[in-house]
């Protein structure tokens, strides 16, 4: 299909900014949904054929006009990070992300969209650790925690509305731990990354990752709004790897020491309960929470998965994590977050 116009929701997030990019160097004006002028502009600065787009996913009729004229959807928004600093957001992840996205594909039919890209998840799917994990591999829903359950039935609303549409196309793209430039959230990964150049972390933590560049997720994305098959999933996961390969990484690239321990259980627990009440007192980001803790020691060693589907039908391939790293490093000196003279990219 020809692409000529996009609409791409959570545009200022990690994965939406690459791939609002990724869409301009192919000649496609797009429609940036932000939260915050000021942060989109922020965000693309100097950037000619972006549209930013005012709005909110929990009101989504609110900003369905600016949907007539595209050719796709690409819906990358989601409440995310804040369903991890302790408490209870349930309400808010069935509003934003099952019900919003529910509403999006919707709206977009009716102004005449019939391509929707569904950023889904990893979390929507599971299998026994140590195994390989693809596409047909579903999570039950009644060992999903709040954040993952949101995902599965925002993919079953899009499933929903395409055995009730037959003239609309969509598409499912599940992507990994995204790391990339660009993350002015920070996410958990841009995150992590500061920390471990700033010696915040007091030591590592359990569990494994699958970690991939957003820009690669990105190119998945328009891959599977041009040649993806209708209501298909496709995987864009990454590479597995654990903590104690991922920090040590960074700490070469960024040229500073890297703490080398295992913290045990009980005190990563208590440290992520402090770390809790910090995030509520303060607001800012927080690197650890109590369901962070209790998310990576179950998923621990089941982040091994499959690109076969991907590659064949999509494509799809991934750089290698240490150029993603060294983009992410690079990025964040080059913009002031971390100081130039600490350390020194290796080549």
């Amino acid at each position: 299909m020809n692409l000529n116009t996009a609409f791409v929701t959570g545009a200022t997030g990690l994965l939406g900014n690459n791939l609002v990019r990724a869409l301009l160097g192919r000649g496609v004006a797009v429609k940036a949904l932000v939260r915050s002028r000021e942060k989109g502009q922020q965000q693309f600065a100097g950037l000619a054929g972006v549209e930013l787009v005012v709005g909110d996913m929990e009101n989504v009729p609110a900003f369905a006009p600016a949907l007539r004229g595209c050719d796709v959807v690409f819906h990358t928004a989601a409440f995310f990070r804040d369903n991890y600093k302790g408490g209870s957001h349930w309400e808010t992840l069935r509003r934003i992300n099952v019900d919003g996205t529910a509403a999006l594909i919707g709206q977009a039919y009716a102004a005449g969209v019939r391509r929707f890209v569904q950023t889904s998840s990893i979390a929507v799917l599971n299998g026994a650790p140590g195994a390989v994990i693809d596409e047909t591999n579903d999570r039950d829903l009644a060992e999903a925690d709040d954040y993952y359950r949101s995902k599965i039935l925002a993919d079953r609303a899009v499933q929903a509305f395409l055995e009730a549409t037959p003239d609309m196309h969509a598409t499912f793209v599940l992507p990994g731990w995204m790391w990339g430039p660009g993350d002015i959230g920070p996410t958990s990964a841009g995150q992590v990354a500061l920390d471990t150049v700033l010696a915040k972390l007091p030591g590592l933590v359990p569990g494994s990752f699958s970690v991939v560049d957003a820009r690669d997720v990105a190119l998945a994305q328009i891959a599977a709004a041009q040649r993806g098959r209708r209501g298909e999933r496709y995987l864009a996961a990454g590479r597995h790897m654990t903590m104690r390969e991922l920090i040590p990484l960074i700490g070469r690239i960024a040229g500073v020491p890297t703490p080398a321990r295992a913290l045990p259980l009980p005190l990563l627990y208590a440290l992520a309960g402090i770390q809790e009440i910090y995030a509520r007192l303060s607001g800012k980001p927080v690197l650890l929470s109590l369901a962070t803790v209790r998310l990576m020691v179950s998923e621990a060693d089941r982040t091994r998965f499959s690109h076969a589907k991907s590659e064949r039908e999509l494509g799809l391939g991934f750089r290698p994590v240490e150029e993603t790293v060294r983009d992410v490093i690079a990025w964040y000196r080059g913009h002031g977050w971390l100081p130039a003279g600490r350390g020194a990219l290796t080549r």
